[in-house]
């Protein structure tokens, strides 16, 4: 686990400028990687290229160093991440007569990719962020897992190309500060996030999932290539009890080989069904007590440390469990949201940066539930997309809006106070009649209309979600696999692992989900959609397969999530600074906002006139990234 960087210089540069700026992005990045760091530079007569890394030692600690070189020194690799099936294909490529000087996964992959060229990338089940320089073929590689676990991002200027686990490596590496892309910025208002290919700057782009990139050194041109081919999953004869074995099993499989390390780990423990079943496996799986970690909050709403603690008892791990206040997000929150070098809205990831900084005191990896809910079929968003269309089919629209204008006025809350009223009122505006409303319900942020009243007209861009459905090829979704499907290219890549990969990495600290497994996956798919969600049981089948391992009806007690009050601290810790953020002088300088619109959403928020929570701290997260990076960009 680390984090890498590159550049390929367009014209022949120093070993000593090459080195310096490696340096400088390495830097950048040395919380992803305290515990090492390498560089390379390489010369022909028509460029220069360097690949750096910062590393997190995991796997092979005394001989895992990086750049790792092939035995004529041809082939250099950077690598981040983890390749969990390392070990057989290290076997396979022995019984070639392949020998190894290490027992590290990178040299896996350099030895799969002298043997397979590209066609390595498909063999690897893991994280991944990889670069390779082919000094015989003149290519460079970069590659991006199936999930996108791991970052890249890279941008092709007229002089360079420029690569990097995070962003703000790429922008310290090019001569210019980009202009904000508008389609990033709509998709951000909308969504919260910004999910692959765009990113907030202008032709600076994120790696794809399950992408890579081949660059042409002679011509230095370039393309990008799909690693694993999209195929429509064919259904399963199996039967409910048979699937269900099989589920268990692949589930414990998957921990498994996500527990592979050569230091201490353990287990993020909410309490919630995801987090509960690799908990279990992982202390099922182990000859020791294994460590849980769980944090809760002062605020009563909020806290679930009861349900972990269940779990901690039944396991009988080494359960560690952190309280946090607002002051403690307080001394943070700088550093925390500024690391996602664009804006990001996922008030989630504040906890998470919590929990994963108690964490590293007592181990260097954790295993998390992260994936559990698009495998399985968890999202409250399933159900509203399949009753959507049940509901609309049967009650018109006129008789939905009536109902709607009703009402409204008694489902207004005041403070951020997420009870009855605040899903009532999230179920009720969910409903839509037009054929993409699955598109609708998956933005938390600002809808069309919000959009159009808040940006200014040189900053709105339309058909925001076209090239997601021409990438995913669904349209009008309708089925639950279409749902699962569209959130494995949006929110999945956009928000959920980043959140967990920027704020864990903040703190050194690797995170492992086992249910991000691409066999799991494909497997569900196969499976009937009651399998996995029926009735009003979600993710049916994983409950169902290790429901008799844990207390009668544990499993199917509800869990809010990692949620936050951030719409009560916006009045009263964070006032000032957002207060700051609707200055005249800022907004006018700016150009992006309608001052009067802006002006009015805040302050009927703060005035406790109407609760506008998820508004409000999408605005404030956006200017706090516009004033402390954006406009103080190292090359402004």
């Amino acid at each position: 686990m680390c984090g890498i960087n590159g550049i390929v210089y367009k014209s022949v540069q120093s070993t000593e400028r090459v080195n310096q700026k490696l340096l400088e992005m390495n830097d950048l990045i040395i919380h992803r990687g305290p515990d090492d760091q390498g560089d390379y530079a390489n010369h022909t007569q028509n460029y220069s290229i360097g690949m750096g890394m910062r590393r997190l030692s995991i796997i092979d600690l005394s001989t895992g160093h990086q750049p790792m070189y092939s035995d004529d020194q041809n082939i250099c690799i950077v690598f981040n991440g983890e390749i969990y099936n390392y070990r057989s294909l290290k076997t396979d490529l022995q019984s070639k007569g392949i020998s190894f000087k290490t027992t590290s996964d990178t040299e896996v992959i350099l030895k799969l990719y002298e043997t397979y060229g590209a066609e390595c990338f498909k063999m690897l089940d893991g994280m991944f962020g990889i670069s390779i320089h082919d000094q015989k073929n003149n290519k460079l590689f970069i590659a991006r897992d199936y999930f996108g676990e791991k970052p890249l991002y890279y941008v092709n200027t007229g002089d360079r190309f420029v690569w990097a686990s995070e962003l703000k490596s790429v922008i310290s590496a090019i001569s210019y500060r980009p202009q904000i892309n508008k389609k990033g910025l709509n998709l951000y208002f909308r969504l919260t996030y910004i999910p692959a290919p765009f990113t907030i700057y202008e032709d600076v782009h994120k790696l794809e999932p399950n992408r890579y990139v081949i660059y042409d050194l002679d011509t230095f041109d370039f393309n990008v290539h799909q690693i694993h081919n999209d195929v429509k999953p064919q259904k399963t004869d199996l039967s409910f009890d048979q699937a269900k074995k099989e589920v268990k099993d692949r589930v414990f499989k998957s921990v498994e080989s996500r527990s592979v390390s050569d230091v201490p780990l353990g287990t993020f423990l909410s309490g919630g069904v995801d987090s509960s079943v690799v908990s279990y496996c992982l202390a099922e799986l182990s000859n020791a007590k294994i460590d849980t970690f769980s944090i809760g909050f002062e605020k009563a709403a909020y806290d679930e440390t009861d349900k972990s603690r269940v779990v901690a008892d039944m396991i009988k791990s080494n359960h560690h469990e952190f309280i946090i206040k607002e002051s403690d997000l307080s001394e943070n929150i700088n550093d925390i949201l500024l690391n996602f070098d664009e804006p990001f809205a996922d008030s989630s990831s504040l906890p998470t940066y919590l929990v994963s900084n108690k964490t590293k005191s007592f181990v260097k990896v954790a295993l998390t539930g992260d994936g559990g809910d698009e495998v399985f079929g968890g999202y409250n968003k399933y159900y509203i997309g399949k009753l959507n269309s049940r509901y609309t089919k049967y009650v018109p629209k006129f008789a939905h809006n009536t109902v709607k204008s009703i009402l409204s006025g008694s489902l207004k809350r005041k403070d951020d106070s997420r009870g009855f009223k605040y899903k009532l009122n999230k179920l009720i505006n969910a409903i839509d009649y037009d054929d993409s409303y699955y598109w609708d319900i998956i933005s938390l942020g600002f809808n069309v209309d919000d959009i159009n009243s808040f940006l200014n007209s040189d900053y709105r861009e339309s058909d925001l979600f076209e090239y997601y459905k021409t990438i995913s090829g669904i349209s009008n979704p309708k089925s639950l696999n279409d749902f699962r499907t569209i959130d494995r290219h949006l929110s999945l890549e956009g928000d959920m692992l980043v959140k967990v990969d920027r704020t864990s990495m903040l703190n050194s600290l690797e995170c492992r989900a086992p249910f991000l497994n691409r066999d799991l996956f494909n497997f569900t798919s196969s499976l009937p959609e009651d399998y996995l969600l029926k009735k009003w049981s979600k993710k049916h089948i994983l409950k169902e397969a290790f429901k008799s391992e844990f207390p009668e009806g544990f499993l199917e007690k509800s869990k809010q999530g990692f949620g936050v009050p951030v719409g009560d601290w916006l009045r009263d810790g964070l006032k000032n600074e957002l207060l700051s953020y609707i200055d005249d002088a800022l907004l006018e300088q700016q150009g992006i906002f309608d001052m009067k619109n802006i002006k009015i959403l805040v302050m009927n928020h703060l005035n406790g006139k109407e609760d506008n929570t998820f508004k409000v701290w999408s605005f404030f997260c956006f200017q706090k990234w516009y004033t402390k990076t954006y406009l103080k960009s190292n090359n402004y």
